[in-house]
């Protein structure tokens, strides 16, 4: 938690940027596992959390722009709560910690957004991305659940964004915060990388490293010798050697701000050379891309940039020919490397996409290409001072794409096929970093952690740390 401050001038300069109307905030409630009374951890709405700092469920909020009130809705636990919570704060002095002096009980706030209505007033809502706040809403405002998010107010969206988008200083010592606790991660499990080793085992010991960071995994990890699956969950096979174990993981601290990185390991210790070679094109991608990274430099620019570097590499392994450029514009590197450069981190590890991720990366000039690959590009427009993203370039060699492309002599004036065959059980390599945009460039967060090739390979054969 901040300052009372903090989440004072948040609240104000948000009613600025939106002018008119009631800002409507509702929080995430338990989310149950397989009956009611046993929940997943908890985890609070981050636009609720950035606003009001209040990490627990059964909430709402109202800012009355034109009255200038400022008011949560909750309801103070009863004896029944405390025999199974044990004494909690009031509510009272919870939201005294950020600012907020009006409190009323949760059956009261219907009346007031009623009221609201008849008077011919604007509400304004994010878009739900809860079934249950969408069902909530559709009992407070009336609007079926399942048309919520067309009323869903753009104008407050986009004000939170534009907010949300430029962390302050307090906020990148947050994000530091966990990615010191990743270093910890990834420095375990690349000590853990050997043959006989299971998948989970290594995920295992990585997500109590989180929790003994005083935080928790900030998305499920993905802990892979099938690094060609993008979002790869199954945690199910042994290590052998020779496999290449990619890992990406990101901690979340208490206040809810996450980290996200990747590395791809050479199980045992060793790169071959052609893994060598793929390993030593995507670090020279990522490389190229972080040095591109300054105000006003667009991040289209250096995803197409870093995609030329794969080009002008594969080139010399052998697996495409011609002009980078033109191999880029037409779409051909995306048999390699099929997603975008990055994405906005903060609260969220893909920050702000409940509110609409064409919002958050593009804009009234930057529009979403339609190509395929490019189009999966989550950040698209001019970087400013403040904004934190990842960096994660990768290649990936997918059976069933390759034989799709194939099938149809897609590209075929770039891609040499045949040798492509070779590299049909190569899995994938992908490398991630989190980067702060500074007003003159930019700077990687957190502790380095292994990330050139003889770096790896040496950390491999280190012997487990096993301590935080």
């Amino acid at each position: 938690m901040f300052t009372k401050k903090t989440y004072q001038q948040r609240r104000v300069k948000l009613s600025r940027q939106v002018k008119s109307g009631l800002l409507l905030f509702l929080s995430n409630g338990e989310s149950p596992m397989n009956y009611p009374a046993n929940t997943y951890h908890y985890r609070q709405d981050s636009s609720f959390l950035y606003f009001f700092g209040l990490n627990f469920p059964g909430l709402a909020a109202v800012i009355d722009i034109e009255e200038g009130r400022q008011t949560v809705f909750g309801n103070d636990i009863d004896m029944e709560d405390i025999i199974w919570m044990g004494p909690q704060p009031s509510l009272k002095s919870r939201c005294a910690k950020v600012g907020i002096s009006d409190t009323r009980p949760l059956p009261e706030l219907a009346g007031v957004l009623q009221a609201a209505v008849r008077q011919g007033r604007r509400i304004h809502f994010l878009p739900p991305y809860r079934s249950d706040n969408a069902l909530w809403l559709e009992r407070l405002l009336g609007i079926r659940a399942a048309a919520i998010k067309d009323y869903a107010s753009a104008e407050f969206a986009r004000a939170v964004i534009a907010q949300r988008s430029l962390k302050s200083p307090e906020e990148v010592r947050e994000i530091e915060t966990a990615l010191a606790v990743s270093a910890v991660m990834y420095r375990e499990a690349m000590a853990m990388a050997q043959p006989g080793i299971y998948e989970r085992e290594v995920a295992g010991f990585m997500e109590g490293i989180a929790l003994t960071g005083g935080g928790q995994l900030a998305f499920p990890a993905i802990v892979t010798v099938h690094g060609e699956t993008l979002h790869n969950h199954f945690h199910g096979n042994r290590l052998q050697e020779g496999d290449l174990l990619l890992i990406d993981s990101g901690a979340e601290t208490e206040g809810g701000y996450a980290s996200d990185i990747t590395r791809t390991i050479p199980v045992g210790g060793r790169f071959d050379p052609m893994q060598r070679a793929v390993y030593e094109t995507v670090l020279d991608m990522q490389l190229t891309a972080i040095a591109m990274i300054r105000p006003g430099t667009s991040y289209r620019s250096v995803h197409l940039k870093a995609s030329e570097v794969l080009v002008e590499h594969l080139k010399h392994i052998g697996l495409m020919k011609g002009n980078a450029a033109d191999a880029v514009a037409a779409g051909a590197h995306a048999l390699f490397f099929p997603h975008g450069l990055g994405h906005m981190m903060g609260l969220d590890v893909h920050d702000m996409e409940d509110l609409g991720e064409t919002w958050v990366g593009y804009d009234d000039k930057f529009k979403r290409s339609q190509q395929f690959g490019l189009a999966y590009l989550r950040m698209a427009k001019k970087l400013e001072p403040g904004q934190v993203l990842t960096v994660e370039p990768g290649i990936y060699f997918i059976p069933a794409l390759i034989d799709q492309w194939r099938s149809e002599k897609k590209h075929a004036a770039f891609i040499h096929y045949d040798k492509v065959e070779k590299f049909r059980a190569f899995g994938g390599i992908r490398i991630e970093d989190d980067v702060l945009v500074t007003p003159k460039g930019c700077r990687v967060l957190g502790p380095a952690i292994p990330k050139a090739a003889a770096e790896v390979e040496a950390a491999v054969r280190s012997p487990l740390a096993g301590d935080l």
